[in-house]
C-alpha cells in the first residue's frame, strides 16, 4: 500500500531522516536524486537508523555504527545481516512509500 511519507523539499540530496507511519519507524534517503526507504529499526540493538548518518550510499546506525548498504538493505558486514527496503514513487512533489500493510487477525 503506497502512503505518503514525505515531500522531495524535506529530502535533498545526501539527506536522511526518520518518518513515522502506523506506529513504525523508517529511513527515507536521498543518494544522488534517488529517494529509498527502509525499515527505520537497526537490526543489532533497535538503533534508529533515520537518525544516522548517510554517507554516499550507506546508512550508519548511531548506536553502534552498523552500515547498511541503502538500496540492497544488506548490512556491510555480509548479506545475512539486512533490513527490508521499500518501493518509492514520486507523485509531484510527494514521497510515497510501499509499506506493509497491518495483516487482519482472524478470529
Amino acid at each position: 500500500m503506497f502512503v505518503k511519507v514525505a515531500t522531495l523539499d524535506q529530502v535533498p540530496p545526501g539527506a536522511l531522516m526518520e518518518v513515522e507511519y502506523d506506529g513504525e519507524l523508517y529511513a527515507l534517503c536521498n543518494v544522488g536524486g534517488q529517494i529509498r526507504a527502509l525499515c527505520g529499526e537497526c537490526p543489532h540493538e533497535g538503533g534508529p537508523l533515520g537518525q544516522g548518518t548517510l554517507e554516499g550510499p550507506l546508512i550508519t546506525c548511531p548506536w553502534h555504527c552498523w552500515q547498511f548498504d541503502s538500496a540492497t538493505g544488506y548490512c556491510i558486514f555480509g548479506e545475512e545481516v539486512g533490513i527490508p527496503t521499500y518501493e518509492v514513487r514520486i507523485e509531484g512533489k510527494d514521497v510515497l512509500v510501499d509499506l506493509p500493510a497491518d495483516e487482519p487477525v482472524n478470529a
